[in-house]
């Protein structure tokens, strides 16, 4: 596992010092899709402002990012922005509607997709000043996460153009029919993240997360063949500037027994996956993340409790994991759920 050399004034992170393999007394926590969502604060801050501009303001951006932090008590910042600010700045047309992201013209509509990408790196200018200013006025003990999506969960929004056919039908009709141009898009994205990693690692992130959230919408074998060589790329990149990786590859299934550890120090676990058969599976040099059903946050307190105390065992003897949702908080979700599931966190007797 990747050795990270502590800065001073991160010594005290749970976070870090778990990935750095120094155990704790308790699994450290954050949640995806933290920064916004579930919390009062957010939205009140999205009564006034539109999701472009919480992100291309880099106090407001800020200040979403460490919401969590004081709201949540997480022990790690999540850089406030979206997967899909990479073909953004390849040159495609974005607008974030009420139903969620959509791009002007698809490219799977298109002869020669390949041609119609225009990189402009310009384009990612205000999010790393946004990084700047959470690294100016966050808690000096809480680390900032850094992350883009991975290339299948991009290139499928590329292809489709909107996120609201979830099985994303255009684009894997693509993949399948264009093996050919799909492999030069893969290229074209994993270059410019590959460049969107190296900025966020400059500008001061501890940890960086690749979201591959659609995964599990090819066979194993293909994603295997065609896109984990560029994950492992990002990987790599990431390692020689000793940041640790995490990849969270949701729904890949039982395909996660093939990672190995030159390909992430932490693997995300989706909710369909139980962590101890993910810890059987995965090689025991990677740390595990996860996975605590969002759905969960739902029920009453008293059932949440009772289903997380299921996990005390498993903290108990994996001081290598994180604990996480099994994917990122839903957008209805109650405050007060989230809230308790922090609480218990921090309250629980681990056994360590």
């Amino acid at each position: 596992m990747l050795q990270l050399t502590l800065m001073t004034n991160l010594s005290d992170s749970i976070l870090l010092n778990t990935l750095n393999g120094r155990p704790a007394e308790r699994p450290p926590f954050w949640f995806m899709r933290q920064a916004g969502r579930v919390l009062p604060s957010y939205r009140q801050l999205k009564e006034k402002h539109s999701f472009w501009q919480l992100m291309k303001d880099p106090k407001l951006a800020a200040q979403v990012t460490l919401l969590p932090v004081s709201d949540l008590g997480v022990d790690a910042a999540i850089l406030f922005s979206d997967i899909l600010v990479v073909p953004y700045a390849l040159g495609m047309g974005l607008e974030f509607t009420d139903q969620g992201p959509v791009f002007d013209t698809p490219l799977a509509g298109m002869d020669h997709p390949e041609r119609a990408l225009r990189p402009d790196p310009s384009r990612l200018d205000y999010i790393y000043r946004a990084i700047d200013e959470i690294i100016r006025t966050k808690p000096a003990s809480i680390p900032l996460i850094g992350f883009c999506g991975a290339p299948l969960t991009v290139l499928c929004y590329m292809l489709q153009g909107l996120s609201r056919k979830a099985d994303f039908p255009d684009a894997i009709r693509f993949i399948y029919t264009h093996k050919t141009i799909t492999l030069q898009l893969i290229d074209a994205i994993t270059e410019l993240s590959l460049e969107y990693a190296t900025e966020q690692a400059a500008r001061g992130v501890s940890v960086f997360q690749l979201f591959e959230t659609h995964a599990g919408l090819v066979p194993q074998e293909l994603y295997m063949e065609l896109f984990m060589p560029a994950v492992r790329k990002i990987a790599q990149r990431l390692r020689d500037l000793q940041v640790p990786f995490i990849f969270f590859p949701k729904g890949l299934g039982t395909g996660i027994c093939k990672l190995t550890p030159d390909d992430c120090d932490y693997l995300g676990v989706d909710w369909q996956t139980s962590l101890i058969q993910a810890r059987q599976m995965v090689h025991r040099e990677i740390g595990l993340q996860g996975n605590v059903d969002p759905r969960l946050l739902y029920a009453p307190p008293e059932s949440i409790l009772r289903e997380l105390d299921r996990l005390i065992d498993f903290g108990s003897c994996n001081t290598n994991w994180i604990l996480n949702l099994g994917h990122g908080f839903l957008p209805d979700t109650p405050y007060e759920s989230a809230c308790i599931l922090a609480n218990w966190i921090k309250e629980t007797n681990w056994k360590r």
